[in-house]
């Protein structure tokens, strides 16, 4: 069976700072995968790499066998044109730590806006799945609100059904609790929670270590760069072999 998420040999540095420093990782389709890690390790520079919205210096993405972003050409990678890699993207849902809402559109409109302008889906049939989105992240009865009438939870999970309304094969998550409120973050996760029991394949960037022991696959400690230790969550999480990730788990749990 191929792999949901493929990344090899990958490198990307900013200048005289290397951020990934050739990882390679795979994630299984109907899996969680939770990486973990200090600020700045280089979690969401591996995110924004699986769907090109970083360009890798060295190495390759694959979702689900198909190279991201780029296409061999003779014995080298070569960049696809920008409407290729848009193609790629909508297949991979992204939800963000800021939710990126369009302020002047409503609830409704936010989430049918990309299928009906990338999938073309009719408007009708978009906002049936759109309606169907809001129930499932329990806000049926806020489609007609606009982002500023809502909280930052509920306007986070209004950013997961925007995701899901592209009907995705990955959904990635980008510290998606870290911008909120601390009373607002277990509404978010009881979303993600549900989309895992639902068998929705996604890779997680997040600092909160319970949620990856409860709902985590593979859980993928990633530090200054590199992949130093990765398992299922009670080896990673409770008894974990490198000093390093003892180290950081003892400064976060």
């Amino acid at each position: 069976m191929t792999a949901a998420v493929e990344v090899r040999n990958a490198h990307k540095s900013y200048g005289g700072r290397q951020a990934l420093a050739g990882v390679d990782l795979v994630a299984e389709s109907g899996q969680v995968t939770v990486i973990i890690g200090p600020s700045g390790s280089g979690k969401s520079t591996l995110l924004r790499a699986i769907n090109h919205l970083e360009r890798l210096d060295t190495g390759y993405v694959r979702v689900h066998g198909e190279l991201i972003g780029v296409r061999v050409h003779g014995n080298r990678l070569k960049e696809l044109r920008e409407s290729d890699i848009l193609r790629q993207r909508a297949g991979i849902g992204f939800v963000f730590q800021n939710f990126n809402l369009f302020p002047h559109l409503t609830v409704l409109d936010n989430i049918i806006e990309a299928p009906v302008v990338t999938r073309k889906l009719p408007k009708d049939k978009a906002r049936e799945i759109a309606l169907t989105l809001l129930d499932r992240v329990g806000l049926a009865d806020r489609a007609n609100a606009y982002p500023r009438q809502l909280s930052g939870g509920q306007q986070q999970r209004v950013a997961i059904a925007r995701a899901l309304a592209q009907n995705p094969k990955l959904v990635l998550f980008d510290e998606p609790t870290s911008a909120l409120d601390p009373e607002l973050v277990g509404e978010v996760l009881g979303v993600l929670k549900d989309l895992a029991r639902g068998g929705t394949t996604m890779v997680v960037v997040t600092h909160e270590i319970g949620f990856a022991r409860e709902v985590a696959d593979l859980v993928v400690f990633l530090d200054d760069g590199k992949i130093v230790e990765q398992g299922p969550p009670a080896e990673v999480l409770d008894n974990p072999k490198n000093a390093r990730t003892r180290e950081f788990l003892g400064k976060v749990l």
